[in-house]
């Protein structure tokens, strides 16, 4: 049986509706079994950059270590719910190795460092992070490979991220290509024997969903994501899975998304549903 660890951080987000984020995460936690479920405690301070061109640093920093301390301490597979996609710091950093493949889920693929961010915030930074290049501070110990990651759905690149896309070789697929087979055909290709799949729900098409800070059209239709996570969570075991970035208007909004969050939800935990 899975367990879930909901972590309603904002500090990574560079959004004006950032607050909306804690309470997306708290209308998830409403929908999950209690009994497997742990909230992180997240800092009620914003954080200080402390001259590393992430805005609010010490909190990102803060939390990244409470989310490695609790994921080693609960039942497998864990499903991280944030907050913005900053909580995947020490979700992804607990598992990463040379055997698991990160599927990322994602309108963006965060794959800016401090000198080419926009915004300096960490959420356009993670997946950048994950891969062994952002401040000292947040780099992992154990940093991914660009060949065990795959980008799926993302639209909205900046230029650095072009840039470093075709210099790494990262797998790209895009948001019409999103099916079951074009993501377990990409994940086989990386060699790897488990997947970690990252849900940012700005990869959904603004039809689908509401609750997104800063949608972005052309996305990927639930059915198709759903299908997709499906068969990567059947096809592969799971290393570990995160799901970021809702951030309802209001409790009535919240309440008319969930059914598609719920849906996400019960894809990641096929396999550990099966008896």
């Amino acid at each position: 049986m899975a367990s879930f660890l909901v972590v309603p951080q904002w500090q990574g987000s560079g959004s004006s509706r950032a607050m909306r984020l804690v309470d997306g995460a708290e209308a998830i936690r409403g929908d999950l079994p209690s009994g497997s479920t742990k909230v992180v405690e997240v800092p009620l301070e914003a954080g200080d950059a402390q001259g590393s061109g992430v805005l609010r640093l010490t909190a990102i920093a803060a939390v990244r270590d409470r989310v490695a301390q609790e994921i080693p301490r609960m039942a497998g597979p864990v499903i991280t719910v944030g907050g913005d996609c900053g909580v995947e710091l020490g979700a992804v950093g607990s598992i990463a190795d040379s055997h698991v493949a990160v599927v990322w889920f994602d309108a963006h693929p965060d794959l800016n460092t401090p000198d080419s961010s926009p915004s300096g915030a960490f959420g356009g930074m993670v997946l950048r992070t994950l891969l062994g290049e952002g401040p000292a501070e947040l780099v992992p110990a154990h940093a991914l490979s660009p060949e065990r990651v795959v980008l799926a759905g993302v639209r909205s690149f900046d230029p650095a991220e072009d840039e470093y896309i075709a210099g790494a070789g990262l797998s790209v697929i895009s948001p019409a290509d999103v099916s079951a087979e074009s993501l377990v055909e990409a994940v086989v290709a990386t060699g790897a024997t488990s997947v970690y799949i990252h849900v940012d729900l700005d990869v959904l098409d603004p039809a689908d969903i509401e609750g997104l800070a800063a949608p972005q059209p052309f996305g990927v239709r639930a059915t198709a994501l759903v299908e997709a996570i499906r068969a990567l969570a059947t096809r592969f075991p799971l290393a570990g899975a995160g799901i970021a970035a809702f951030a309802p208007a209001d409790a009535a909004a919240a309440v008319s998304d969930m059914p598609t969050v719920l849906r996400i939800i019960g894809a990641l935990t096929t396999r550990a549903a099966t008896p």
